[in-house]
């Protein structure tokens, strides 16, 4: 008689554990609202990282269910999987979160088996969902029409989206006004005109946000309107934003995830991909919150690319890096980056710090100005995709990391990146407005970073890229520290006159220590951009700025970061 193999309890079990997920994850989401209307900022930010935590620990309690539940010679029998794979799907096929348990299963089989196990018939390397899910639900979105008033249109929204305003009347006018501004008057007048917003509002930081598009018979535009707590005067409806880049900004890869309750996630992303239809649907799933799904998006949207192209892989544009070596896809938007075995001698990291500063990244707020990573264990391509002098270099710098299997290349760790070109060669091309405009960005960024208690280490201009939408981003992190720990100083009178000249410091200098007076000439050989940052932001090269930031964050103030222009407000 043949021995019963538990495909199906396995699937159970796996199943089980991503509604705990599920379940846990919803708890902390559900909470957002309570922590923007009573002001809660830094209950905000720790529940931001519990919930991105949350996925790593609950995939290692299910391992451990599964380990414990079953005869680990039976669990381990990978050629038994596909039957454990067509019981799960049978049991998700009635969900509305179908994709998601999927990712779940395939991070649970990465938790069991080595990565040269990943096979289509084991794990879910293709989706087998449906994009457009067909079950019995309530509506996703609500619609309004203006009925001859825009006054009234918005004054219906803000009835269904209520909250505390401490002025309705004197928003209700001033988005009137912004949205007259934003539209041609045609529009506003064609009685075809409507609305339509998400249900669920979307919570981020220190702002609320209702999501949705305006359209008329033939055109239409994405609509996001933020929503602030202004402490002591309620709630306040900040701005109207139908500008699609502005909205792409808002969903950038460089922000936080917002706290979103949505039940159907692909539909959901299906309707914000058709009002920014330039974002990939590996950035929408992760910008509200289901980075590990928004990774497998990517991952599928990579191999299809490799196997539907000519592209190979090249070094990346830019200065060598001390510490990561990088390369690319030319056809790719993104970039590849890798450890080297050995580092530069002036680095004093280690490996294992490196990835701890990779890793803190994913759970600080970001503030619009550090790109997020997503990490990846032993990528397989093929040895034809790439060019064989970025390959031979890839050898040489990491032979740890990448290895050549017979007609493939392993590579076993890596982070991914949006691509960005970076601001050393984009400075280089620039006219003087962009220069100036580059420069005035630089500079914020470093100060937004350093208000939200991150200090990049270094500044130098090749760790910064500017994005397709002018915004200056740091995405180099082998160096940053928490603002809290760092012991900024001013650089002490010499002693004597000889000790000006002398090549070497009169003064001790400890770990941590840094002299904001030396930044001129550590950032900028270019004589002319350093007087220009001097005139800019030349407060960042006197120690008593950062001790004053340092002193805020102590005191618990969490910075107001809004990732809409300020005109708009």
């Amino acid at each position: 008689m043949t021995q019963h193999w538990p495909a199906g309890e396995i699937a159970r079990m796996i199943l089980d554990g991503f509604d705990d997920y599920r379940e846990h994850f919803r708890r902390i989401t559900l909470g957002a609202r309570e922590r923007f209307e009573q002001a809660r900022w830094q209950d905000i930010q720790r529940a931001a990282a519990a919930r991105i935590n949350l996925y790593e620990q609950k995939v290692g309690e299910v391992n451990g269910w599964l380990r414990d539940g079953f005869d680990e010679e039976v669990l381990l029998e990978v050629e038994q999987w596909p039957l454990v794979k067509s019981a799960y799907i049978r049991l998700i096929d009635p969900r509305l979160d179908d994709e998601l348990s999927e990712t779940w299963y395939n991070s649970l089989f990465c938790s069991l088996f080595s990565h040269d196990q990943i096979n289509d018939g084991c794990m879910f390397i293709h989706t087998t969902r449906p994009s457009i899910r067909n079950h019995e639900r309530a509506a996703q979105t609500r619609t309004y029409t203006p009925d001859g008033s825009l006054k009234g249109l918005l004054r219906a929204i803000f009835c269904d989206y209520a909250f505390a305003y401490g002025d309705l009347e004197h928003d209700l006018s001033r988005l009137e006004e912004q949205l007259r501004d934003c539209l041609p008057d045609w529009v506003c007048k064609d009685p075809a005109l409507a609305v339509e917003l998400f249900v669920p509002v979307l919570y981020r930081n220190k702002g609320a946000y209702l999501v949705g598009r305006l359209y008329n018979s033939d055109e239409q535009w994405p609509l996001v309107i933020p929503l602030l707590h202004r402490e002591g005067h309620g709630i306040e409806a900040d701005a109207l934003i139908t500008d699609e880049a502005e909205v792409s900004i808002i969903f950038s890869f460089t922000r936080s995830y917002f706290m979103v309750d949505v039940p159907v996630p692909a539909e959901f992303v299906n309707f914000l991909k058709r009002i920014l239809p330039g974002k990939h649907i590996a950035e929408l799933y992760t910008s509200i919150g289901f980075y590990k799904h928004g990774k497998s998006e990517f991952y599928r949207a990579l191999i299809n690319h490799l196997a539907s192209t000519d592209d190979r892989f090249i070094m990346a544009p830019g200065v060598r890096g001390m510490v990561m070596s990088v390369f690319t896809l030319p056809g790719f938007n993104t970039v590849f980056k890798i450890i080297k075995d050995r580092f530069s001698p002036s680095k004093t990291v280690d490996r294992a710090t490196v990835i701890d500063k990779y890793r803190l990244v994913k759970s600080v707020d970001r503030v619009g100005r550090m790109a997020d990573t997503q990490e990846f264990a032993d990528f397989r391509f093929p040895r034809a995709k790439f060019e064989p002098e970025c390959l031979a270099e890839l050898l040489e710098v990491a032979p740890s990391t990448v290895a050549v299997e017979g007609d493939t290349v392993l590579v076993r760790h890596c982070w991914t990146e949006r691509r960005m070109i970076p601001l050393n060669l984009y400075l280089e091309q620039a006219s003087e407005g962009q220069v100036l405009e580059a420069l005035e960005d630089y500079g914020l960024a470093i100060k937004q970073l350093a208000a939200a208690n991150i200090f990049p280490g270094d500044m130098l201009l090749k760790n910064f890229g500017v994005t397709r939408h002018g915004r200056v981003v740091f995405y180099d992190y082998d160096e940053i520290s928490y603002l809290t720990e760092v012991n900024f100083r001013h650089i002490p009178p010499p002693r004597y006159p000889e000790d000006e000249m002398s090549g070497e410091p009169w003064y001790s200098i400890g770990p941590h220590d840094v002299f904001p007076e030396e930044f001129p000439p550590f950032l900028f050989a270019d004589m002319g951009q350093r007087r220009l940052f001097s005139r800019l932001h030349g407060e960042l090269y006197d120690a008593d700025y950062w001790k004053g930031l340092q002193a805020s964050i102590r005191e618990g103030k969490v910075i107001d970061v809004f990732p809409y222009r300020r005109k708009g407000r």
